[in-house]
């Protein structure tokens, strides 16, 4: 694994300016993905795959994210294959008939009704947000077909030929992952190729049994980490350039050191406090036990502190950097857009540390959040 990664890393430096041009992560770049293990991360063992402990996974993403973001997040979606041990054991010996190295990728939302048809559902709309849509080997799309008890939505699985990539895919941040919009025209998708998101894996192996969409959230919270940590280095690195003013170099400066020993205790006791929780709630389930809803929570908690407090971080660190910040040429530019992009995301917004301190006040969190 430490080869392939270093080969990935090596990769991704070379090209990262690429994926921000093109817009996505290429099918050859996510082939050396695959070749590193990570799309096998999550797929079950009983089908070749070779799971990962989450806490070994993320540690694996925040390498990538150090060097780039938008490849960080797009590798982040090995850890997907989770959802899919939902899929009848049928459908997943069909799925990886061809070996365990599947990309998935999945625009769930808005959620459309689909149309029941005989053995299965007539599925037509179009779905936001489908990172790592381009090199994906099948896409997911959510459905509304009657009610989830806990409002959770189903996912159809389709090939990528039924589906047609609209390229919407143009922001501030994490330009390179390719979440475009998917388009879908009256395609029937059998019964046995849908899924409830987070719902009762078919697959008894312990990665299934760590809370699935709390995971979700984890594996985006750190590409923020990987980011900010990138951001931090940089200008810890150009302390000690002298100004074009000619006044004292940064590391001179008392102000600037307070920042970045603020800054750098800020960041690693976030992630402290995530890979804490982490390990706590893996070795639960490999002693056969559930995970708890308090521990659900504290994963959910953790990436959102995490998703926040990095991108506050990136933000100190592109103000510390001064003037050179600017330029178009520097990396500056690219860490503040990127972790500024994470904690937008619907897991990690400011409003899940509501449903935390719920569940720590033991009432009720709002609907849908563990």
């Amino acid at each position: 694994m430490t080869h392939s990664l270093d080969n990935v890393l090596d990769v991704v430096a070379a090209r990262r300016a690429e994926f921000e041009s093109v817009r996505h992560v290429p099918r050859d770049v996510i082939a050396e993905f695959k070749k590193a293990g990570l799309y096998r991360a999550s797929a079950p063992r009983r089908f070749g795959g070779e799971p990962l402990p989450p806490a070994e996974f993320l540690r694996l993403i925040e390498r990538i994210s150090q060097v780039d973001g938008s490849a960080g997040w797009v590798a982040s979606f090995g850890s997907s294959l989770i959802y899919l041990a939902a899929l009848p054991l049928e459908t997943q010996e069909r799925l990886y008939a061809d070996g365990p190295d599947v990309a998935f990728a999945g625009g769930l939302f808005p959620v459309q009704p689909a149309e029941p048809v005989d053995g299965g559902y007539r599925v037509s709309g179009r779905w936001k947000f489908a990172s790592g849509c381009k090199g994906a080997d099948v896409l997911g799309v959510g459905i509304k077909v009657g009610e989830d008890r806990a409002g959770r939505p189903r996912t159809a699985v389709l090939r990528p030929e039924d589906v047609e990539i609209v390229e919407s895919w143009d922001v501030i941040g994490m330009r390179g992952t390719g979440s475009h919009d998917l388009a879908v025209d009256g395609v029937v998708v059998p019964e046995e190729w849908t899924f409830v998101r987070g719902g009762e894996p078919t697959v008894d192996e312990p990665l299934y049994r760590y809370p699935a969409v709390p995971y979700a959230a984890q594996v985006l919270a750190v590409v923020g980490l990987g980011v900010a940590r990138a951001a931090l280095d940089q200008v810890i690195t150009e302390g000690g350039r002298a100004s074009y003013t000619g006044g004292p170099v940064a590391a001179d400066r008392a102000a600037y050191r307070i920042a970045v020993g603020r800054a750098e205790a800020r960041l690693r006791s976030a992630r402290a406090f995530f890979y804490e929780i982490t390990e706590e709630v893996w070795e639960t389930v490999l002693s056969g036990d559930p995970a708890t809803a308090h521990q659900a929570s504290l994963l959910r908690l953790a990436s959102t502190a995490l998703a926040q407090d990095s991108f506050d971080v990136a933000r100190t660190a592109y103000q510390l950097a001064g003037i050179r910040a600017i330029a178009d040429g520097s990396p500056m530019q690219r860490y503040l857009r990127d972790a500024s992009v994470v904690p937008q995301h619907a897991f990690l917004q400011e409003g899940l540390y509501d449903g935390a301190g719920a569940v720590l006040m033991g009432v009720d969190p709002f609907p849908g959040y563990i």
